[in-house]
């Protein structure tokens, strides 16, 4: 077992301060990256080595079962291996199952495993029929919201008015009989759910001195981890565990506060402060995991912010490496396809593809990633956001649009108003089919699962837009064989491949390499953050996606959705301190594309090398058009100029050019070596 000097020995200033802080409300502010888990986890043992600390009297407190067990396993290495680790839900689950039965004579009812089924139930009973399985995850996700926030059904809709809480097209008043109807639901089948395990436990300590007194002799010393991630009802519950002692210490970032939808607030920390004005207060501000020039980006992010709630900046102990990279592309394909093209140089110059994310705002934007990372036989995980083409409501779309392309069908006179925009044949019967999925123009206002389902499936709109302006006469039968094609080129996840996730789903990970991308205004923020605590919150979240790279970090969007488009997207606000007025990023310049030309350089070739690349734009076309794919899905102008510039001469030779992956040169390459070596 070490001793308590051995403990100590090789934590920084900081989080040795924060190890030997042992008695009395202690609140550690850590920066990401700056190693909380190891000062918490030390903290602990050299109590335990101290002999201040029983190890079975330590109840350390976290909000995933990953992160308690490897709670668990530091401090088994560190020498106390008797502590417990547990979630929120685990510790009052474990109490609740105990003292249940010595207060009501029965054992505690069987926790749901999805509240899905009892709010579709719920809301039936109010008289929602048939509601879209996006509408009832939000129901179930605002029941979960109320609860943890100790909102009462009776005043939830004057709450949920005041907070701007929204749940698709649903009254508060109506929402508020459902939460009712719910909980109706629930006592009739016999069931509690996830959130009452909080409240059931709360509750029993509440009522029963006795047994609250059981509890606090067993726990005397308390340590929460992403204690910004508190919601009112754990906060609730960690007052009845201490019982009017301060022997607690809390660990957190406020600028890595993210759930605020689920009841967290960056102001958690602040509070803690004001409820324990004497506490030790220790700052960890020394980036073990990122460059200076990461740590760099991630301190400009709260420039102009600044201010007790936004913690200290960062400091830098990595050496440096590459500068991070601000991108802007014309459009939605070319960065897809650049960032595929900057992840094959990466795996050759030795990053693992598991080592390599890309992030993004919302699920809806992995598809043209999915695609372009398929095409280069690049092996993908997903994770937070489900493969674009396995999606139940772009499977359900899909189908419809099967069906509707054997039956000949032109339903958009039936279903879309002859005032409508004209959306060209191809887009009225899409938009008319997608109507009988609910599917409308105006995207819902808020976020949750419907705003989810509308994005994936409004994606098929523009599929079916951008297919019609490059094929007239593309029809539905068109346009499904672009599907396959698009659905064909993903590969299927594989733990080894390069990860694709959400910002939210990305916080507590890191990788070698990290792209942020689509970060423009209208998606970073997103634009339904249409408050001041709403840009904070997409402002923390850029801030959370930008810390998890370790060496590698490219920030990239797209000035237009498709080739061609007008190039009015500006980059996200949050590079402002990063990106001056003239920056070349900023204006039409797409940035330096590795390995890559852009069209600008053409006049820089030599007249061999151009008359290549015509005769290359030719043979595009024809086989574009004989597939009836756009021009760019054969090959983007960024590729041929390679091509034109290096003009390979066998197969081996297409290999290392940029957007040329595998299933490309199985594809083109015999024809792309013959354009190649004729004559001019």
């Amino acid at each position: 077992m070490p001793s308590p000097e051995d403990l100590l020995e090789n934590l920084d200033p900081e989080q040795r301060a924060a190890a030997e802080a042992l008695r009395g409300p202690v609140c550690i502010v850590a920066g990401a990256g700056t190693g909380k888990t190891r000062a918490i986890t030390h903290r602990i043992a050299y109590g335990v080595a101290t002999g201040l600390y029983v190890p079975t009297e330590v109840l350390a407190l976290t909000f995933t079962t990953r992160a308690a067990g490897e709670m668990r396993g530091r401090l088994a290495q560190l020498g106390a291996p008797h502590v417990q680790a547990r979630t929120f839900h685990s510790a009052a689950l474990r109490q609740a199952r105990y003292f249940w039965p010595q207060v009501y004579g029965t054992e505690l009812p069987e926790v749901v495993g999805s509240k899905f089924g009892l709010v579709a139930e719920a809301a039936s009973r109010e008289g929602i029929r048939r509601p879209d399985n996006a509408v009832i995850r939000d129901l179930a996700a605002e029941v979960e919201w109320a609860k943890v926030s100790n909102v009462r059904g009776a005043d939830y809709p004057d709450v949920a008015r005041r907070r701007g809480r929204e749940v698709a097209d649903l009254d508060p008043g109506r929402v508020a009989a459902v939460m009712a109807a719910y909980e109706d639901v629930k006592r009739e089948r016999g069931r509690i759910d996830f959130e009452d395990i909080l409240l059931i436990t709360a509750a029993i300590l509440a009522d029963d001195e006795r047994i609250a007194a059981q509890v606090r002799r067993q726990y005397r010393w308390f340590v929460v981890d992403e204690y910004q991630d508190v919601n009112p009802l754990q906060s609730t519950l960690l007052d009845l565990w201490l019982g009017g002692r301060d022997d607690v210490c809390v660990v957190g970032d406020p600028r890595q506060t993210i759930y605020t939808f689920a009841g967290a607030s960056p102001q958690i920390l602040a509070d803690f402060a004001q409820r324990y004005p004497d506490a030790e207060r220790v700052s960890l501000v020394r980036n073990y995991r990122s460059t200076p020039q990461v740590v760099a980006v991630a301190n400009a992010v709260f420039d102009g912010v600044r201010g007790e709630a936004h913690g200290r900046p960062l400091q830098a102990q990595a050496a440096p490496a590459e500068p991070v990279r601000y991108l802007g592309y014309s459009d939605e394909p070319s960065e897809a396809s650049a960032v595929a093209d900057e992840v094959v140089r990466l795996h050759r110059s030795g990053v693992p593809y598991r080592e390599m994310a890309v992030l993004f705002r919302i699920n809806a934007q992995s598809e043209a990633f999915e695609e372009a990372l398929g095409e280069r036989d690049v092996p993908v995980t997903l994770r937070g956001v489900e493969g674009y083409f396995q999606r139940a409501e772009v499977r359900q779309a899909v189908t419809l649009l099967r069906g509707a392309a054997r039956a000949g069908e032109d339903g958009a006179d039936a279903t879309v108003d002859v005032d409508a925009p004209d959306h060209g044949r191809l887009g009225h019967e899409v938009r008319a089919v997608l109507a009988s999925m609910g599917h409308t123009e105006t995207a819902p206002s808020g976020p949750g699962a419907t705003r989810d389902r509308w994005e994936s499936l409004h994606a098929l709109v523009t599929m079916a837009d951008d297919l019609a302006e490059s094929q007239p006469e593309a029809g539905l039968t068109e346009l499904l064989a672009d599907l396959d094609r698009r659905a064909q080129s993903a590969h299927a996840p594989t733990a080894e491949g390069v990860t694709l996730a959400t910002l939210h789903a990305a916080k507590g990970l890191e990788w070698d390499a990290v792209f942020c991308v689509g970060a423009h205004e209208g998606m970073m923020p997103i634009t339904h953050a249409d408050t001041p605590q709403a840009v904070a919150e997409e402002r923390r979240l850029f801030y959370v996606g930008v810390t998890r790279a370790r060496r590698h970090l490219t920030i990239s969007w797209a000035r237009a959705r498709k080739p061609g488009g007008r190039q009015g997207r500006k980059p996200t606000r949050f590079l402002d301190p990063l990106l001056p007025p003239d920056h070349p990023a900023r204006g039409g310049s797409a940035g330096p594309r590795p390995k890559k030309r852009s069209n600008v350089e053409l006049e820089s070739l030599d007249a061999d090398a151009r008359a290549v690349f015509e005769r290359l734009r030719e043979w595009r076309s024809t086989t574009a058009a004989d597939a009836k794919v756009p021009a760019y899905v054969v090959f983007t102008d960024a590729t041929l100029l390679a091509l034109a510039e290096l003009r390979p001469a066998d197969a081996h030779g297409l290999v290392g050019i940029p957007g040329i992956g595998q299933t490309k040169r199985e594809r083109y390459g015999e024809a792309v070596l013959e354009v190649i070596a004729q004559q001019g």
